[in-house]
């Protein structure tokens, strides 16, 4: 009878954020059948791993940890060469800026090619910050990695997609040429 509390439990814990998981895998992945594959494997492992999850804590957090790490792990299976670039936490408070607020003139389209476009290392910072709304210190825990580096790459990311949208916020005259050429630079 415990196995059919413990079932339950994780249905209602753990499969209402499935759809949201497979947007961000699908996010990550670009690629709609890893991106099936990624999320699988991620309630297989949070499956093994439930009799560890506290009851009660952050579900949504502790899924978004077993997503990433398991696309961490395809990821160094695949781009064994790749590497990370490490950023020092005092950069992001030499370089932070504030962001002034994107036209709703500018479509999902659009920004999503931008967002695509991104390295992935930028884009998954960018997609837990400001799509799925986690703060610094959970996408910290979520990445493993310090929250300074979340900070520069979520400020790098937004640069990157600001630059990347600046041609088009001219074409919509949210901007006039000479504000995208400075942001360009």
């Amino acid at each position: 009878m415990e196995s059919d509390n413990t079932l339950e439990l994780f249905e209602a814990e753990a499969i209402q954020y499935l759809n949201e998981l497979y947007r961000t895998a699908n996010r990550l992945t670009m690629d709609h059948s890893e991106a099936e594959e990624l999320v699988q494997e991620t309630y297989m492992q949070a499956w093994k791993s439930f009799s560890k999850y506290e009851p009660g804590t952050n579900c949504r957090a502790w899924l978004y940890k077993i997503l990433f790490n398991k696309f961490d792990h395809h990821r160094r299976k695949k781009y064994t060469k790749a590497k990370y670039l490490t950023e020092a936490d005092e950069f992001v408070f030499e370089n932070a800026t504030g962001n002034e607020p994107v036209s709703e003139r500018i479509n999902d389209r659009q920004i999503l090619t931008a967002l695509d476009k991104l390295p992935e290392h930028y884009r998954s910072v960018l997609v837990l910050s400001d799509v799925q709304d986690f703060e610094y210190k959970e996408i910290a825990e979520i990445l493993d990695i310090p929250i300074g580096t979340v900070m520069s790459r979520l400020n790098r990311a937004r640069g990157m997609m600001k630059k990347s949208l600046a041609r088009v916020a001219v074409e919509y005259g949210v901007i006039r040429a000479e504000a995208a050429l400075l942001a360009a630079a």
